[in-house]
């Protein structure tokens, strides 16, 4: 069904016949903790709700992108230390819940993160060997996974993710980062780029196409680093990191969301006001990756602590987030959002 395409083939017949692409992405996914061990917070049902108001959604595109915040493992693992627990979370997730975003319809994960290394190399090994068995794509891990190239009806997709944080393939590496989206062009129909990137918190859902610093760390610059990827052959650019959504834009054609904010996150983490907005974006390309329309879902994330899930909401809150926040900040792009969500070309 789907499966790793290492050589460069010519474009298949399948992928000839095919005028358009479309694509779903959504931000940072915590199905709930096993750890600490003594005191687990888990969904109802074991999960089988997490996903179930949006997953027709999730289902309806060619690719389905997100975010794995955090590590697949049963037990065991080093959790890491932090010089602050105030602001130290630490998320180990039931290898069993990988079947959720199976069944949700997930193709893609980045696991390249701030929490993707929470409980060492056995999270990260534990992590790559429960999404293989599972037939899940996923990039992001230094020397390890760094790429990822999916084939599925005739297409190749090329998959790359990058971070702040050691593990991972690094934002701040622009020479490596370069070469990976360049070498993915040449063996993909088409390259798909996830950055986990920026300052966190709802203080910070504003661009400032700057360097930005958060807790003291270098957080990268989430403007500058999309147009390097769509410059080295990225056909879209999906961001998560804030914790919060952000604009999105338009570069040389291609498709840039600055970030998709929290999605699923079912734990303790703080989800009130415009944290706990979990948009969905989905987009219709043409084959060469260009941008010809999308449409913001408008969800949020309901429930207390070990039961949020995300939900449809008839309010549009993401929606109208999402347009001021283009409005605002990229107030020169050719992306265009009407009050129903629907992202057309001015």
């Amino acid at each position: 069904m789907k499966k790793i395409i290492l050589p460069f083939l010519l474009i298949s017949a399948a992928f000839a016949a095919k005028d358009t692409l479309s694509f779903v992405a959504v931000g940072d996914i915590m199905m709930g903790v096993n750890y600490p061990d003594k005191a687990p917070v888990l969904p109802p049902q074991d999960g089988a709700l997490t996903f179930e108001s949006v997953q027709d959604i999730l289902k309806n595109a060619d690719i389905t992108v997100g975010n794995l915040e955090g590590v697949l493992l049963d037990s065991g693992g080093t959790a890491k230390q932090c010089s602050n627990p105030s602001v130290c979370y630490t998320f180990r997730m039931p290898e069993r819940y990988v079947n959720l975003l199976v069944k949700a319809g997930f193709d893609l994960l980045s696991v390249a993160n701030n929490h993707s290394g929470d409980f060492g190399a056995a999270g990260r090994k534990s992590s790559q060997k429960t999404l293989k068995e599972a037939g899940l794509g996923f990039a992001g891990f230094e020397e390890t996974a760094e790429t990822y190239i999916l084939e599925k009806e005739g297409v190749r997709y090329g998959f790359a993710a990058f971070a702040p944080n050691n593990g991972t393939v690094r934002i701040s590496d622009a020479a490596k980062a370069k070469r990976l989206i360049s070498e993915l062009k040449e063996k993909s129909d088409i390259v798909i780029v996830a950055m986990h990137i920026g300052a966190e918190g709802p203080g910070n859902a504003h661009i400032t196409r700057k360097t930005e610093m958060f807790v003291g760390e270098n957080r990268g610059n989430p403007y500058e680093f999309a147009r390097l990827a769509i410059d080295s052959g990225a056909d879209m650019v999906f961001g998560h990191g804030p914790h919060v959504p952000r604009a999105i834009d338009l570069y040389k054609g291609k498709f840039i969301a600055y970030s998709l904010g929290n999605f699923a996150t079912s734990t303790n983490v703080n989800i009130s006001g415009i944290s706990g907005y979990a948009p969905i974006i989905k987009i219709k390309t043409d084959k060469e990756g260009n941008f010809i329309e999308g449409e913001i879902f408008s969800a949020i994330q309901a429930g207390e602590s070990g039961s949020r899930r995300p939900i449809l909401d008839s309010t549009g809150a993401c929606i109208k987030k999402i347009k001021e926040l283009t409005e605002a900040d990229i107030p020169e792009t050719k992306l265009f959002i009407n009050e129903n969500g629907k992202i057309s070309v001015k």
